[in-house]
């Protein structure tokens, strides 16, 4: 019973997703890029006799962020080891199928006992790794089928998931065909344990690693210095409609004593234009200014995308997007650069472990409306112990939460020992 509902399940979605592609442009892409796949993997996968596989496979765009430190490590240790990333989703495929750090890129074809049957034996991966919550039936069975270890990283669990439910055995039995998952937290482990799954351990989550190499590699930006020039500056990183709602009567109560650097979620020109007519400050957008021409600015707005990681050094406070209704957006970006983090409260943040620690630990602050942000603000502003009790905190926690990708590493090089190319 519990596969026939999976299967269903399966088959609602594929559904879904058809109806929504006459409609809307990501589902459109999610449908086409399924098209034609078949031709293209058998053409892509020769026999690899003294090429071992590793398979990456992330939901998107923020699972690739976290599967990535690896991806990168396993290639500089293993330079002849072929790696095969797949997406689930549009918005990651799309954004990373020239991604070079792997050799193939390809959408993951529909959960099925045909389709995992044929990937797999196509395939052939010397080993997979799913990233945080991807766990696919078909898929695992095959994979443990073809006695090709399966590992899961930057997973995490709640009591709230289905794996711990009595209805949710279906689910529990694709956990089992995992060879070992490496878990961010203590609880996970927990869990796990609770329904019998002890290959097991606590590795931390691998975006740590990926963002602290990006605050390490990222130069300077003239654009962002010339705007800084002295002044202290607010980062508002990843915005939507319902955060600048919040933030633009904040911004314009502070003009004067702090500058912004907004980075929208979704660059379209409407937005853009809504945030210039809403800000009663001279504001200027990034690809249109020099770093003169940004020294009299009070708002920079980044018109343009792949800047925000390294823009957040310029800050001395920030704010992350999402947290009002869409869902919150990466803080570790802004907490590797040691400065206090703001974002909405509206949307549940419980989900994301480094919000709960950072707000818990005085690093960070949630914040539901206009006032509170004001409040909140203005205590760090007032209080300078306080302010710098927060930079400690941030950059303590990223740098605690250092070294997942060393700790996966060493299981994935014992896989590759016994592997005869290598």
């Amino acid at each position: 019973m519990g596969l026939l509902l999976y299967n269903a399940g399966i088959g609602f979605v594929r559904a879904a997703y058809w109806l929504a592609s006459l409609v809307h442009p990501k589902a459109k892409a999610f449908r086409e890029g399924r098209i034609q796949q078949t031709d293209r993997l058998q053409q892509t996968f020769p026999l690899r006799e003294n090429h071992p596989l590793a398979w990456f496979h992330c939901s998107s765009l923020g699972e690739f962020e976290q599967g990535r430190p690896v991806m990168e490590a396993l290639k500089s240790s293993h330079p002849n080891v072929k790696i095969l990333l797949t997406f689930f989703s549009p918005s990651g495929y799309e954004v990373r199928k020239n991604y070079t750090g792997a050799d193939y890129i390809f959408y993951l074809p529909w959960d099925t006992a045909s389709n995992a049957r044929w990937f797999v034996t196509e395939v052939r991966p010397a080993f997979a790794v799913f990233v945080k919550y991807e766990f696919w039936f078909y898929y695992s069975r095959a994979l443990r089928t073809n006695k090709i270890p399966l590992i899961s990283i930057s997973a995490i669990f709640r009591p709230t998931h289905v794996y711990f439910k009595p209805q949710g055995f279906i689910f529990r039995a694709i956990l089992r065909n995992f060879t070992y998952f490496f878990v961010q937290n203590n609880e996970s482990l927990k869990l796990l344990k609770s329904i019998g799954i002890t290959a097991a351990s606590v590795a931390g989550d691998t975006r740590f690693d990926r963002v602290n190499e990006i605050v390490t590699q990222s130069g300077e930006n003239s654009v962002a210095r010339g705007f800084k020039s002295g002044h202290r500056v607010m980062v508002i990183g990843s915005a939507w409609p319902d955060d600048m709602a919040v933030l633009l009567p904040f911004m314009n109560a502070q003009r004067g004593s702090l500058r912004f650097i907004v980075a929208p979620h979704e660059i379209s020109e409407s937005f853009m234009q809504a945030i210039e007519g809403g800000f009663n400050g001279k504001s200027v957008r990034y690809t249109k200014t020099s770093e003169q021409l940004a020294l009299d600015a009070d708002l920079l707005i980044v018109d343009t995308i792949g800047l925000l990681a390294q823009l957040y050094r310029y800050g001395e406070y920030a704010f992350v997007g999402g947290g009002y209704k869409e869902g919150l957006h990466n803080t570790l970006e802004a907490a590797c650069y040691g400065i206090p983090v703001f974002f909405g409260s509206n949307a549940p943040y419980d989900k994301y472990q480094e919000a709960v620690d950072l707000v818990a630990k005085g690093g960070a602050f949630a914040v539901a409306n206009t006032p509170e942000l004001t409040a909140a603000y203005e205590q760090l502003t007032v209080d300078k112990e306080k302010y710098q009790h927060a930079v400690a905190v941030t950059r303590a926690y990223v740098a605690s939460n250092l070294g997942a990708t060393r700790v996966i590493m060493d299981y994935l090089n014992k896989i590759l020992q016994s592997w005869k190319g290598v």
